[in-house]
């Protein structure tokens, strides 16, 4: 049995130097964010994949991450327990203005990186008439992965979020409208298996998700399992009293025949070691920070995965 699994971490920022005045703005936006409190959110996030390898007997063999800024915080992480420096980091620092990344982190006994790349985009500002001005957003990473002789085409993206009317709402149907031609040409050219996953700020029953999952032709060529899930109200994020499903693992049918990995389930890890200990966010995430209220938890948002079944050889 092999493992993939996605994760929004909330805010995974390195310490920020002290300020000069206490009214300096701070890089991760965060209030008081210290050496102390970046090392218990690094032990947080370790342990999440510790207790997952616990229940599930294996770590994830690829991992994708959102919310992670700049390549160091990726470097301690992998030295820690579970990972212990057996895997390899995928991460290319975007444009988004508040300096957050995705990045793929790989077994290296297991997995090869034949390619990656970002996709990255640019969003005029509308009403301005300095051409300079471009609204920048997170990119998406694409790696092109080979485990055991079979390639896998991985997109790792965390779409514009919804705010202020949902005035992004356009920049996430262009930016999967993008990744849509990418895929089809993947799956009908190249005959190679594909996985986008991501916190897309939409849950799957959203009318772009589930277009991208047909080609041109109206052809399925994607499978959205957390579909099923979202239906069944399961979520991995809240808002106020709003379960969401945004952290989603999307396949090529391809993964759900006879090949070298095999789809078998899809599920939020939602333990209850990783969950609120207030009893009204009782089954939500235990979050970092409320607003500016350190809590000291994991993130607000539950990891996300697929188990596949290995074909026998």
């Amino acid at each position: 049995m092999e493992m993939f699994s996605f994760y929004n971490v909330e805010n995974l920022f390195l310490p920020d130097p002290k300020p000069v005045h206490r009214l300096d703005p701070t890089r991760s936006g965060l209030r008081n964010w210290d050496e102390k409190r970046y090392k218990n959110k690094l032990f947080k996030i370790s342990h999440v994949f510790q207790l997952m390898k616990e229940e599930n007997g294996v770590l994830p063999f690829l991992i994708g991450l959102s919310e992670v800024s700049g390549r160091k915080v990726l470097e301690d992480l992998v030295e820690m327990e579970p990972f212990n420096s057996e895997y390899g980091i995928v991460h290319y620092n975007s444009m988004d203005e508040r300096k957050v990344d995705v990045a793929l982190l790989y077994d290296k006994s297991k997995v090869e990186i034949i390619d990656s790349e970002t996709i990255t985009f640019f969003f005029e500002i509308i009403n301005k008439k300095n051409t300079e001005n471009y609204d920048t957003t997170r990119d998406v990473l694409f790696s092109k992965v080979k485990y055991k002789g079979t390639v896998i085409n991985v997109f790792i993206a965390h779409l514009p979020s919804k705010r202020e009317k949902d005035v992004n709402k356009p920049k996430r149907d262009f930016i999967l409208n993008e990744i849509q031609s990418r895929i089809v040409k993947i799956i009908h050219e190249e005959k190679e298996h594909v996985i986008l996953c991501g916190d897309f700020n939409e849950n799957p029953d959203d009318e772009k998700l589930v277009k991208i999952l047909y080609d041109n032709d109206h052809e399925k060529v994607l499978v959205n399992p957390f579909l099923e899930l979202f239906s069944t109200r399961n979520y991995s994020t809240f808002h106020y009293k709003s379960g969401l499903l945004y952290d989603q693992i999307i396949m090529s049918e391809s993964l759900f025949g006879n090949g070298t990995l095999v789809f078998q389930n899809a599920q939020i890890f939602n333990s209850e070691k990783i969950s609120s200990r207030t009893r009204n966010f009782e089954g939500r995430p235990f979050r970092t920070y409320a607003g500016t209220r350190y809590l000291g938890g994991y993130s607000d948002h539950f990891p996300v995965f697929v188990k596949f079944k290995e074909a026998k050889t």
